[in-house]
């Protein structure tokens, strides 16, 4: 919820796209340079204390970057809570997945546990821009980022109170060095390719929502980026469902490939209902490509830098998402929305061939 319903605040007191777009790329890399530290943390001494801070501080600078923009704050002041807010994200995402890689030895078992994960974050995404939506047609966006705020605090203190995670294990940490699992050329090559296709999500984002606006009905962009993710949660749950004998990266590889045609597929679209059609189409690689994304982070880190390493990996795919979102704003000020989706599938593109690479690295 909060990336497009503090995209759309912000455009609406601004009247700028721009300033949109570097307003959630701040928050995103509030994030994407913090996650990192906080894996970090979290690998040595267990998740709870650092999500109970980020329960209590997340919300705060939330409701703090509503004020800011409501009260006209300078432009430096919006970008520093937005990046504030950023930072304190709570980590439940990265903590599952490390759990998971904990829990779950066989492959076959922990591929169809990330599917499963990534299935249900597809489900959040939908729900997510679909009440930005209800938020935004019925009483504003400032109210959409206020409702998110109380679902981040409630969530984090749910998870933390999980009786499973009296199973979390703190791996002893035999060579310790200070940059985890950034010296293995795999993962560097992996971050390279999860840049570049979340690049391709951030300007797929401010696409749509630009297409939406351009068409004349700007709530219409939860919807349809909705839709896609209902696409999504379709291929996450065919990919899930069976074992697949090809190897990951070359996986991986054909699926950013198949992402980028399908994005293509949007820049040339411009009837209202075939965009809403082929937007669904054009999702349904993309929780297959994060549930690959996690399995390679899970076979590439070792045990006592997992969650660091998927921090990392979080940290590449935000950071990507918030570039994609800036470049896309700048590119909205001197062209329309089909340009934008133009690059997203030509990153995408970009991604498949770095994935191709990997399995050839040592």
């Amino acid at each position: 919820m909060v990336g497009l319903s503090l995209l759309l605040l912000v455009q609406a007191a601004t009247h700028s796209f721009a300033r949109a777009g570097a307003t959630t790329a701040c928050y995103i890399a509030g994030l994407a340079c913090i996650a990192p530290v906080v894996g970090r943390l979290i690998d040595r001494s267990g998740p709870r204390g650092p999500l109970v801070a980020c329960a209590l501080l997340y919300p705060s600078a939330l409701l703090a970057l509503v004020a800011g923009v409501h009260a006209q704050a300078p432009n430096w002041a919006v970008l520093a809570l937005a990046g504030a807010a950023g930072a304190s994200f709570p980590p439940i995402t990265v903590c599952m997945r490390s759990f998971l890689k904990q829990q779950l030895r066989d492959d076959s078992l922990l591929a169809t546990a990330y599917s499963l994960e990534s299935v249900l974050i597809e489900a959040i995404l939908i729900v997510g821009p679909m009440l930005v939506a209800l938020f935004v047609a019925a009483a504003s966006a400032e109210l959409a980022l206020i409702f998110a705020a109380v679902c981040a605090f409630s969530g984090a203190l749910l998870f933390v109170r999980s009786p499973a995670l009296a199973r979390w294990r703190t791996e002893p940490r035999a060579h310790p060095n200070l940059f985890g699992p950034l010296v293995e050329r795999r993962f560097l090559a992996l971050l390279t390719v999860i840049l570049c296709y979340s690049g391709a999500f951030g300007l797929i984002e401010i696409g749509v929502t630009a297409f939406a606006a351009e068409a004349g009905q700007r709530a219409l962009a939860g919807v349809l980026l909705g839709l896609m993710s209902v696409g999504s949660v379709a291929g996450g749950l065919a990919y899930g469902s069976r074992t697949w004998h090809q190897p990951l990266p070359r996986q991986f590889a054909i699926t950013l490939f198949l992402m980028g045609t399908g994005v293509s597929l949007l820049a040339i679209v411009a009837h209202l209902l075939l965009f809403a059609a082929v937007s669904v189409v054009a999702g349904v690689v993309m929780a297959p490509a994060l549930t690959m994304q996690s399995m390679l982070v899970a076979e590439i880190a070792s045990p006592q830098h997992a969650t660091e390493a998927f921090t990392w990996s979080a940290t590449g795919l935000l950071t990507g998402v918030g570039l994609g979102i800036a470049a896309g704003g700048w590119l909205l000020e001197h062209a329309h929305a089909p340009t934008v989706l133009a690059a997203a599938a030509a990153v995408s593109l970009a991604a498949s061939a770095v994935a191709a690479s990997i399995s050839k690295l040592v």
